[in-house]
């Protein structure tokens, strides 16, 4: 079982009604930023399509599927509130944090 950084019932209301999004345990259980965020075609359909990473994790940790785990998107603008802004983006962005912990646009 894991234990979350932030309990249940200190969860605000801070971005209900945006669906479900992935997330690793670097944010959820260690409390890290989000560092990295993007936004997929959806793979499920409760799934909105957003990945959020604290940009810190190896290729390995990034590939055991037991570092991951669905979230509601309010739970995880909890961990961080600096997403809500750039929730409404388009499937195709993704937004990593500059030297000054401001989200940037991550281009190709």
């Amino acid at each position: 079982m894991k234990n979350y950084k932030i309990p249940k019932g200190q969860m605000r209301s801070l971005a209900e009604g945006f669906g479900a999004c992935l997330a690793t345990d670097h944010i959820t259980v260690e409390g890290r930023p989000v560092g990295y965020m993007y936004r997929t075609e959806p793979d499920i359909n409760e799934h909105n399509g957003w990945v959020f990473m604290s940009g810190d994790e190896s290729q390995e940790y990034a590939d055991t599927a037991e570092n991951w785990n669905y979230y509601d998107t309010n739970t995880i603008a909890n961990y961080d509130p600096d997403i809500v802004k750039y929730l409404g983006a388009a499937i195709g962005s993704s937004f990593e944090r500059d030297s000054e912990g401001k989200f940037i646009v991550v281009t190709d």
